[in-house]
Formats: C-alpha cells, sequence, structure tokens
C-alpha cells in the first residue's frame, strides 16, 4: 500500500467509515450529516492555517517598527514579545516555542519559520497613540487571551467599568483592522509573486527580505497618505 492510500485509509479509520480491519462499519451515516461534518471540519482547517499565516505576516510586518494600520486617526504598531509558539503539519519538528523579549525576532525561530512552521500564538503589543495595549493572540480561531488594557483614567467605579469596555471594544477593533488588511494583501495578485518571496527572503536572514519589506512600507505610506488628500 503506497503511503497517499495508507493517508486515505487512516483517515477513514478516524472518520469511523471503517473499522480496524479497513472494513466499512455496520452503521450507516446520513448524507447531509457527513457532508456538513467535512465541511466544518474543512472550514476550521482553514481557518486555523489562514490564522498561522495572518501572525506570521504580521511579525515579519512588524519587524520595521512602522505602524501596520490606522484606527481612529491614529497608526497602530506591533511588537510581538515574550512567548511565541510555531506549529507545522509536517517534518521532523511539529511545533517549537521561544521565550524572550526579543525571542519571536530571533534567528532560531526564523530558522524555524524557514523550515515550514507559522506562528500559532504570541503575545503582542499594540501601540496606539499613546496607549498601550497586550494581549496573547491564537491562531485557531483568532481568541484574544489574556489582555493586559491600557491604565483607567476614570475615578469612579460604574466610570472605570465603561472605560474598560471602552478599551476592550478598541483593542477588538485593532485586532479586526489588522485582520483585514492581511486579507486584503492574501487574496492580492502580489502575495504568491511578492510577499511570500519576500517574507521567505525575511525568514532566511537575507539583506534583500529586509529591504523588500521595507520598500513595501514606504509604498504601503505613500498609499495611505494619498488616499486621505
Amino acid at each position: 500500500m503506497g503511503k497517499r492510500d495508507q493517508a486515505r485509509a487512516d483517515a477513514a479509520f478516524a472518520r469511523g467509515d471503517v473499522g480496524v480491519d479497513g472494513a466499512a462499519t455496520e452503521e450507516t451515516k446520513d448524507v447531509a450529516e457527513v457532508e456538513k461534518g467535512q465541511a466544518r471540519e474543512q472550514l476550521l482547517r482553514g481557518r486555523a492555517y489562514l490564522g498561522r499565516e495572518l501572525l506570521t505576516w504580521l511579525l515579519w510586518r512588524s519587524e520595521t517598527g512602522d505602524a501596520l494600520v490606522e484606527h481612529e486617526g491614529a497608526g497602530v504598531n506591533v511588537l510581538f514579545m515574550g512567548r511565541i509558539i510555531l506549529r507545522g503539519v509536517a517534518g521532523d519538528v511539529t511545533e517549537m516555542s521561544a521565550k524572550g523579549t526579543l525571542a519571536p525576532y530571533s534567528l532560531q525561530v526564523k530558522e524555524a519559520l524557514d523550515k515550514g512552521l507559522l506562528v500559532a500564538q504570541a503575545r503582542i503589543r499594540f501601540t496606539h497613540g499613546e496607549k498601550e495595549y497586550e494581549a496573547t493572540l491564537d491562531s485557531e480561531f483568532l481568541d484574544v487571551r489574556a489582555a493586559k488594557l491600557p491604565a483607567l483614567m476614570s475615578e469612579e467605579e460604574d466610570d472605570q467599568l465603561n472605560e474598560r469596555l471602552y478599551l476592550t471594544e478598541q483593542l477588538s477593533a485593532m485586532v479586526d483592522a489588522l485582520v483585514n488588511a492581511f486579507l486584503k494583501v492574501r487574496v492580492g495578485k502580489t502575495w504568491s509573486k511578492q510577499v511570500v518571496p519576500a517574507m521567505k527572503e525575511w525568514m532566511k536572514g537575507d539583506e534583500q527580505g529586509a529591504d523588500a519589506l521595507s520598500k513595501a512600507s514606504r509604498a504601503r505610506g505613500k498609499e495611505a497618505r494619498a488616499a486621505r488628500h
């Protein structure tokens, strides 16, 4: 049995379509339920992989220190900090974690990305104007975990509650803005021809990738300024 046939057999067993002997199970599944399950599985897998691409793209973009998007008239800067978790679907190493102030930008992390791993979870600082937010983003459903909000300015308890809600909404809106910016790039014509090659060069530590990132950042800045005028 070839590798593909074995993979299909393993998948059929995992779904419960066949038993340990390879024969079909006696229970007949509803066709609609089977199709619904397959669609849900594909959707979840797609989201998880897309989320990893998003976080990897953000890591690459954030190294310039430039604002990545604008929110309510002010730029949003992103800095990866603390612990970062990488995951892949194949190879000798399918998961790796690194911890440290600048660990996400380390050579070891870039080498792991170059070998096929993607960012699955990371601690990120978002700077918006004079306010700083921190949150852990998970690629599975882009969950925001363990968020740290800016210091509250209100003194009354009710006002503090409203301010926390407002700041939480601001953090969520900034994450949404970053997601939308990524999706525009991801579905665009430049993704496979320009963005991915530049990211690969960056992963290898080559100056060419850094130059491409810098040029792309300047070009986006010009486009943003032109759009405002």
